[in-house]
């Protein structure tokens, strides 16, 4: 994972010193905004809201628009209704204990999700996945703006998708600084334009409301039944793995004291779990706007976002200007959205290849294959058949996301199985820690078997359920039984500085890592076994021979953690 953005506001934090002209690539690419690694003290200096403001401004996407239609035309508005809020809770619970992890020691999913059962490389596998996240969500925003180059300029489907994806590539060379800046100004806009026609809509004509609470479906039955609401939630559930990117954000986090005790955990649950708030909305919006535009443009095209919002528009400005604004909508908001999630998925993909063949390749070489399985997905015509894909991806993320939020909440906080200090560091874990991985893989293996029938139709709608509860119960089973013997390969790094200070926040001590010649603070660095001197997170990571790497040691028992 990675940061999605460089904050906005306050004024930036001094830049990193210069690298050190033969130090690895992988140091200095990601100095800057310190990706793949610890967060430190001396960069994070925002305050809780401003961090909380600008994560909560990259939640514009269009794709809650889709989801929530796709599933009332499958369903009706009251089982619609129902999947979205039952979907919106499960994500707002498994969230927290990661949004207060990521914000309270400082470091995005995959780090965390290291130490909380998977380890060193078991949580390679997650890392693929939550890539995969970022290629499905790229397509389908990349879709819904080809839809609207298509309405506004006549393009061809085909090349609206293949201009949604190579306009990307000069933003996302440019990192995250050229996105904090059209996050800030796109954002009014967006805003304006999305709810706007919401707002006359229902003040204008309150029988829409009606309509969109009475509408049945394209079925005609609509009546509430769990397994509809199941069938919905689970392409809802598709968006857990959204608070990875929410992450990203909160690892910048300040330090947490009495001072800002208030303000850090609003900002935490605002900007951590409470995104699925906004997304919520959004998709009971598109359920209204494509039950409004249903009897003018069919149930297909009314799960299309640039449909929708042509419709509202149609109702309260001349005509000249309804596709033109509705375009400058579907644009904006796919730019937003599409930027970070190359970016992302760039980094995803990266730091997964980087554990596994100890070589850094550059960025920019997983740019284009984040954007070229993205835009194949496109051509084949994704869009389609979204609910599907979302449906069946939505079973490995939620496998994931609850395995680990099992892990921080029970394991380390009841069961005090799983070190309660958070732990990535290449040394200070086992390879693969078999409780997350048996608990993801059980988790993920049958309820994708369950949404592909092979248990019968009847138990089918319940896959997203059977995710949830075989990842909660299977993660602290597999603690007790392997004793938490493998969290920690070793529980001394050879620093002698605690890794927390006084008040529970990582330590702001610093070292210099003899490999890279960077300043680094404690957390991110371990001791050499071959130097009197310290190694970064990433140089640990990049180490081909492991000469840099601490030797296995018996840990500590964990009960008296």
């Amino acid at each position: 994972m990675d940061t999605r953005t460089q904050l906005a506001e306050p004024s930036p934090p001094d830049p990193a010193p210069p690298a050190a002209p033969d130090e690895p690539q992988a140091v200095r690419e990601t100095l800057e905004d310190y990706t793949l690694r610890f967060a430190p003290r001396s960069y994070r200096r925002w305050t809780p809201m401003v961090v909380a403001t600008t994560a909560l401004g990259g939640i514009a996407y269009m794709a809650d628009f889709s989801i929530g239609a796709g599933i009332a035309m499958a369903h009706g508005t009251g089982n619609a209704l129902v999947a979205i809020t039952v979907a919106a809770a499960l994500i707002f619970i498994t969230g927290f204990p990661l949004a207060y992890y990521a914000a309270r020691y400082n470091i995005d999913l995959d780090l965390i999700t290291r130490g909380s059962g998977f380890g060193y490389y078991g949580s390679v596998l997650t890392g693929v996945i939550f890539a995969s996240f970022t290629v499905i969500f790229f397509a389908l925003e990349g879709a819904i703006m080809a839809q609207g180059l298509k309405l506004g300029f006549g393009l061809p489907l085909w090349l609206g998708y293949a201009v949604s994806t190579l306009m990307v590539i000069p933003l996302v060379i440019y990192g995250m600084k050229a996105l904090s800046k059209l996050q800030v100004w796109t954002t009014p806009i967006w805003l304006l334009l999305m709810v706007g026609p919401l707002v006359y809509l229902v003040a204008t004509d309150p029988g829409t409301v009606d309509s969109f609470l009475a509408y049945a479906g394209t079925d005609g039955e609509g009546s509430l039944n769990t397994a509809s609401v199941l069938l919905g939630a689970g392409v809802c559930l598709s968006l857990i793995a959204q608070i990875g990117e929410q992450i990203d954000y909160l690892r910048f986090m300040p330090p947490k004291s009495e001072a800002n005790r208030r303000s850090w955990w609003t900002a935490m649950v605002m900007a951590g779990p409470g995104w699925v708030v906004l997304g919520a909305i959004k998709q009971a919006i598109g359920v209204f706007l494509a039950v409004y535009i249903l009897s003018e443009v069919g149930p297909a095209a009314a799960t299309e976002p640039i449909q929708q919002f042509r419709g509202a528009f149609d109702a309260m400005m001349p005509s000249w200007l309804v596709v033109p604004l509705a375009v400058v909508l579907v644009v904006i908001s796919q730019i937003k959205i599409n930027v970070t999630n190359a970016y992302s998925g760039s980094l995803a993909w990266t730091n997964s290849f980087t554990r596994v063949t100890k070589h850094y390749p550059g960025r920019m070489i997983f740019v284009l294959v984040n954007l070229a399985f993205a835009l194949i997905l496109m051509e084949a015509d994704m869009f389609s058949f979204l609910n599907s894909i979302l449906g069946f991806y939505s079973n490995c993320a939620i496998a994931w996301v609850v395995t680990v939020a099992t892990d921080i909440g029970v394991n380390k906080y009841l069961l005090k199985l799983s070190p309660h200090a958070p732990e990535f560091r290449r040394g200070m874990l086992y390879a693969v820690n078999p409780v997350g991985v048996t608990a993801f893989t059980a988790a993920s293996g049958l309820s994708i078997a369950m949404y592909f029938h092979a248990f019968g139709d009847t138990v089918q709608p319940y896959s997203p359920v059977a995710a949830v509860v075989i990842a909660f119960v299977l993660t602290p089973v597999m603690a007790v039984v392997t004793r938490g013997r493998y969290y920690l390969r070793r529980s001394d790094d050879g620093i002698p500085v605690p890794l927390l200070d006084a008040d529970g926040n990582p330590s702001a001590v610093t070292y210099d890592c003899h490999v890279c010649r960077q300043t680094f603070e404690r957390p991110d660095l371990a001791a050499c076994p071959a130097h009197d001197a310290m190694v970064c997170s990433l140089c640990l990571s990049t180490d081909k021979a492991g000469d840099h790497v601490l030797p296995a040691a018996p840990p500590v028992p964990l009960s008296g953690m």
